[in-house]
Parts: C-alpha cells; sequence; structure tokens
C-alpha cells in the first residue's frame, strides 16, 4: 500500500498530524528525527482524536515529514 500524507499541523500532543490522500487523518507517534515514522490512524478520524490503528505501507510525507 502506497499513503501520501500531507501535513496538516500538530495536536495538543504535538504530534504531526497528517492528511493521508484516502481522506483519513493521520498520526506520527513517535516524531523524532532519529527515529523512523511510527504512524497510526486517528480515532474517528478527529483530529484530536487518540491514535489508533498502527499503519503499514509505502509512506511519502508532503512538503515533508515533520519531527521534533
Amino acid at each position: 500500500m502506497k499513503l501520501t500524507l500531507t501535513l496538516l499541523g500538530r495536536d495538543s500532543w504535538s504530534r504531526p498530524v497528517y492528511r493521508g490522500n484516502d481522506g483519513n487523518l493521520y498520526v506520527d507517534v513517535d516524531p523524532r528525527a532519529d527515529r523512523p515514522p511510527d504512524i497510526c490512524t486517528k480515532y474517528r478520524n478527529a483530529f484530536e482524536g487518540e491514535p489508533d490503528t498502527s499503519v503499514k505501507a509505502e509512506i511519502t510525507f508532503v512538503p515533508r515529514r515533520d519531527t521534533w
């Protein structure tokens, strides 16, 4: 599966939130620059929703991956 994630901003926990090319919201739950992305769906597809299901995909970040 290929997924393009476009950065929307950061949630109240300072985690980067993205909109996928499939219309769903995603969050990087470990956005440290020295770690690989750990992408999860957002519960109920809400910007402030909790991380839900882990996603395993080939990911492209637009304009880039937002890291701490």
